[in-house]
């Protein structure tokens, strides 16, 4: 597998991830930063998910990852910055990790591969963009996951 296969399958893992949230959250491409045989990919949740709700999001996310085959590694129950961390058979690393302001954050780290060029993702985000400019905090507010945020 070269840098651009491995950078696919991310993109599939984070794609999959987020259609297990139900009702959708809003979610932009963050950055993809490579090393000298591995990359990252990242996705960064724009609805705000509320410190009420933050406990639901995490179940959501580990029962989806359990589901795909993931093995769970590592579950920080801190109430205000929880975080779940998982692995696949094939090696990659995947991780959820709430911020400020309810602001998720996804990523997956790949094994290391054969060095190649990497495209920019091809998924669309169901939101803005956030194109060459720095993504803002949450900023979009849900019935659901935001219940309960000022």
């Amino acid at each position: 597998m070269n840098m651009q296969e491995a950078a696919e399958y991310a993109d599939l893992m984070l794609d999959a991830t987020l259609r297990a949230v139900k009702p959708e959250v809003q979610w932009a491409h963050d950055d993809t930063t490579r090393g000298i045989c591995d990359l990252s990919r990242r996705r960064t949740v724009m609805t705000i998910i509320s410190k009420d709700r933050r406990g639901n999001f995490l179940g959501v996310i580990e029962r989806s990852w359990k589901k795909s085959g993931y093995r769970i590694t590592s579950v920080n129950q801190d109430a205000e910055s929880p975080a779940i961390f998982a692995r696949t058979p094939e090696g990659f690393g995947i991780s959820l990790i709430i911020g400020f302001e309810g602001q998720a954050f996804f990523e997956v780290a790949t094994p290391c591969v054969d060095k190649s060029e990497v495209a920019a993702p091809t998924a669309k985000p169901n939101g803005p963009a956030y194109e060459a400019v720095e993504i803002p905090r949450p900023n979009i507010r849900s019935a659901f996951w935001s219940a309960g945020a000022p």
